[in-house]
C-alpha cells in the first residue's frame, strides 16, 4: 500500500521543490512528483527521501543516532535547546516556517516549534537513520533527506529562520532561502566545550582555534551577526551518558568502546561551552 503524505509535510508544498528541475512537487502514489515525471518516496517512518545521486557519508549511522537519541533524553542540552529557542522566538511570527539543516533528530528544531506554536518546521539531513527520529519530533514538524553541501531543495525566501546546530554551512544558500526580515542561527562549540572527556581521551575531535574566524569570512558576505549568547555550563556526567556523548559525535569515529575502556574510568561531569549567534542576512 502506498504511504500517505504525512501531515507536516503538506505545508511545505509549495516551498519545496524538485532537486533536479526545480519544479514544485505534488503527492501521488506514495511519492511527491514533479511534472518532469520525477519522483521521490515517502518513506513509511515519515520523511521524504530528496538526496539523489551520489549520498553524504558524513551523517550519522544507526549507532551514532541511537547515541544522540539516548543522550539528547536525558536533558543535557536542554540549555542549549532554550537558548536557541529563545533567540529565533522574534523572527517568527504568525505561521513562520523553520528550516533546520543537519537536523540529526530533530531535537533543536522540536524545541524551536514548542516556543512558537504556530510555525511549521522542516529537518532537512543525510542521515535516514536519524531522520526516522526528525520525522516524529514534532506534529509540525516534516523532515527530508538531504546534503548540506548542495543547494537546498527549497523556493527563494521560504524560510524566517534557519538552524544550523554543530552542523555544516552553506552560507549562500541560506542567504537565498531566507527572507530579508529572518535569522540564521548557528550553535558551535568553543575550545571549552567537553574539555574533560577530550584531556581524557586523545582521540576526541577538538575545536580549531581558527573556527571563529572561518566563520565570520565564511558568513560575513552574506550575514551580519544580530545577536550572540554563551551557554555553558558544567554538567554531571554517568557513565553511559559520557559513552553516548562521545558516541553521538564525529569523535565516534576515531573512538570505539575497547578504546574508551583502555583509558580507565571516564570523567563525572563535564564542561558544555557554546556560542549560538543568530545572524541577519545583509
Amino acid at each position: 500500500m502506498p504511504v500517505s503524505l504525512p501531515p507536516a509535510l503538506e505545508p511545505f508544498l509549495g516551498p519545496l521543490h524538485c532537486p533536479l528541475c526545480r519544479a514544485r512537487l505534488h503527492p501521488g502514489r506514495g511519492a511527491l512528483r514533479c511534472p518532469a515525471g520525477h519522483a521521490f518516496d515517502l518513506a513509511r517512518q515519515g520523511y521524504v527521501g530528496l538526496l539523489t545521486g551520489a549520498r553524504a557519508t558524513s551523517g550519522d549511522d544507526a549507532a551514532m543516532a541511537r547515541a544522540r537519541d539516548r543522550f539528547l533524553s536525558t536533558g543535557g542540552y536542554d540549555p542549549i535547546r532554550r537558548t536557541v529557542a529563545a533567540l529565533t522566538a522574534g523572527a517568527l511570527p504568525g505561521r513562520g516556517t523553520v528550516v533546520d539543516v543537519g537536523c540529526g533528530t530533530g531535537y533543536y528544531l522540536a524545541g524551536v516549534l514548542d516556543r512558537s506554536p504556530a510555525a511549521r518546521g522542516l529537518g532537512l539531513d543525510s542521515s535516514v537513520r536519524a531522520l526516522r527520529s526528525a520525522a516524529r519530533a514534532h506534529r509540525r514538524a516534516a523532515a527530508a533527506s538531504w546534503d548540506v553541501f548542495r543547494p537546498l531543495p527549497l523556493a527563494d525566501r521560504a524560510a524566517d529562520v534557519v538552524l544550523d546546530v554543530f552542523a555544516p554551512r552553506n552560507p549562500y544558500e541560506f542567504h537565498r532561502v531566507l527572507r530579508p526580515a529572518g535569522r540564521l542561527m548557528v550553535v558551535r562549540p568553543t575550545g571549552r566545550h567537553l574539555a574533560e572527556l577530550c584531556g581524557r581521551l586523545p582521540g576526541m575531535v577538538t575545536v580549531d582555534p581558527a573556527k571563529e574566524e572561518r566563520l565570520r569570512q565564511t558568513l560575513g558576505p552574506y550575514f551580519e551577526a544580530a545577536r550572540t549568547q554563551r551557554v555553558e555550563y558544567v554538567m554531571p556526567l554517568a557513565r553511559q551518558q559520557a559513552l553516548d556523548l562521545v558516541g553521538m559525535t564525529p569523535s565516534a569515529r576515531h573512538l570505539d568502546r575497547a578504546a574508551l575502556d583502555a583509558h580507565g574510568p571516564l570523567p563525572g561531569r563535564v564542561t558544555v561551552s557554546v556560542l549560538a549567534t543568530a545572524y541577519q542576512p545583509r
